[in-house]
Parts: C-alpha cells; structure tokens; sequence
C-alpha cells in the first residue's frame, strides 16, 4: 500500500520551487494561487531568502502550494480526481496539502484557510518569547520527563527518536543548559502547536465555520493521534484544534504500519518524513520529491504498488 505524505514548516530552502517552474502549467497555477494566498508564491519559492520564507505567514502557504502543485505535476492532472495512493497524511501544516489531496478541501479552500492560519500564528507568536528545540535521540521516558520538568510542551512527538520541545524562551534555555538527549533550536518563529497558539485556534475556528468540506476519498491520518478520520468536517475540525496540540506523527507511522503501508512519496519539498519513516517503518520504500527529477521514480513507485 502506498501513502502519500506532505512535510510541514521547516522543510523549505530558498530557491526550492526555481526547476518546478520549467513543467508547463505549473507557473500560471502558481500565479492563480498566489492571488488566493495573497503572497507572491513565485518569488518566495525562487529568488527569496531564508529570513524570508522562514516567516511563518509566508512559510505556511509557501509549503501548500509547493505540495498541491508537486502533486499535481505526479499526476499528471489538477487536483480533483482519485489520487493513486491507499493512505494520506500531511505533518503539521503539512496536513492542510494532505487534505485537499483527500478531496476534504479544495486547493483554493486548503490555501485562504492555511494563510489565515499562518497570520494568526505569527501574531500568536509576537505576544511572548517563545521558540520550539529537537531532541534528538536518548531515552523517549527521559525526554519526556525533562519537558515536563521544565514546563515546556512536547509540540511534536515525531517518532524515531525525535521530539520537539516548545515553550518560553526562558523555559528552553533552561533545558539546554540541561538537555536530556541532544538538542537543535529550531528557527522557528514560535511555540507552536501549544497553549501559545490558543488566539490563532480561535481566529481559525471561525474563518473554517464558512468552508462545507467533502469527505476523504482515501484513507486520511490525523496528527491529533493517527486515527483515520472518515467525516470532511471532523477533519477541519482536527485541522483547527491541531494548531494548539501537538503533532503525533510516530502514531500516523504507527497506524501506516498497521494498514500495510510499504511505500511512501514525500511532496515538495521531501526528505523531512521519509528520513523518519526509512528509521521507524524497516523496508519501506521511499522516493521524496526534491526536483522535477525525482518525479519518474515516484510514478514507477506509483505503478509498482498499483500493479500489486
């Protein structure tokens, strides 16, 4: 079985989008998007900086069109139709990709939503000081305890030995002055997926309360617990609430594994999620999206799991 997979905030680099732009059609869907996200889509994915789209309001809808425009590139048509994967999930806002590929979302509804989401997190995020740290490896129990101990969040439970603490900055220093496994500040703007998030949860509840989703035409994970949630308006729901709460990705791996999953495709721009399954799901076969050049071994992947 095959999952199609979409990577949240943190994935991009400057210039990721420059070669995609050379598949025809993939400019002018780009330029109608950009009029929905109202960001310049096409120079923050070639010619901006890292300061730049490391900006959460920029970065979030950044991350969606790359996925939604990747995918369609694979398929070879808009989005709309049956996608040729048993399973999708997206991390973080990663999920937003996720469920307009489900069918739960249309791209135009997935993008307004996720600009929305990125500026209410931004100002969430300018009210304290507040940042997100990895900790790789050590004992998950100890890891855990130490992120308790410091009143910090453990925003994202990623699975194969990674975890990401987010809190105050005070409360972060204090970690690493300490840390219970090896920890990397991640350049983030913010705590998110914590109770820093709770005036962007809200603001996003109510732009959401205008959308009537469809239901998910494929198995659709959830980062809340990886449950596969069958209702359009549960999802969104989820969507909402999961600005707030942390990220399960180890238990999405976990449920992928109970269903069979034996392949995986990361959209624009891969290698975050594929890194991690290759550790926590042994055997499987992976193929990130990362140029126009991965796009043939993809849909061989595609054709094998198919064929099966």
């Amino acid at each position: 079985m095959l999952v199609i997979v979409a990577p949240g905030q943190g994935a991009q680099s400057p210039g990721f989008l420059s070669a995609w732009l050379e598949i025809p059609g993939v400019k002018d869907r780009l330029s109608a998007w950009a009029e929905v996200a109202q960001l310049d889509l096409i120079s923050y994915g070639t010619t901006a900086d890292a300061d730049e789209i490391r900006d959460t309001s920029v970065a979030q809808p950044l991350l969606v069109a790359a996925g939604l425009v990747a995918a369609e590139a694979l398929l070879g048509e808009p989005l709309g139709s049956a996608v040729p994967a048993g399973v999708v999930a997206g991390h973080s806002v990663g999920e937003f990709t996720a469920a307009a590929l489900a069918g739960v979302l249309t791209p135009e509804q997935a993008l307004a939503l996720v600009r929305e989401r990125g500026q209410a997190m931004a100002k969430a995020a300018s009210v304290t000081r507040t940042g997100m740290t990895a900790l790789l490896g050590g004992d998950e129990a100890e890891v855990l305890a130490a992120i308790e101990r410091h009143g910090l969040t453990p925003a994202n439970i990623n699975g194969a030995g990674q975890i990401v603490a987010a809190g105050t900055v005070e409360q972060l220093d204090a970690l690493a002055a300490d840390p219970p496994a090896r920890a990397r500040p991640l350049s983030v703007a913010g705590a998110f997926h914590t109770h820093h998030m709770a005036p962007a949860v809200e603001h996003l509840r109510a732009e959401a309360a205008a959308i009537t989703p469809g239901d998910p035409r494929v198995i659709l994970l959830s980062n809340a617990d990886g449950a596969a949630v069958a209702s359009g308006a549960e999802f969104v729901g989820r969507l909402v609430d999961q600005v707030g709460r942390p990220v399960r990705w180890d238990r999405c791996m976990a449920t992928m594994q109970e269903l069979g999953v034996t392949a995986m495709i990361e959209l624009l721009p891969g290698g975050t999620l594929t890194g991690l399954a290759k550790r926590a799901l042994r055997g499987i076969e992976t193929v990130p999206l990362k140029t126009p050049d991965d796009l043939e071994a993809a849909r061989a992947l595609i054709s094998k799991e198919t064929a099966q």
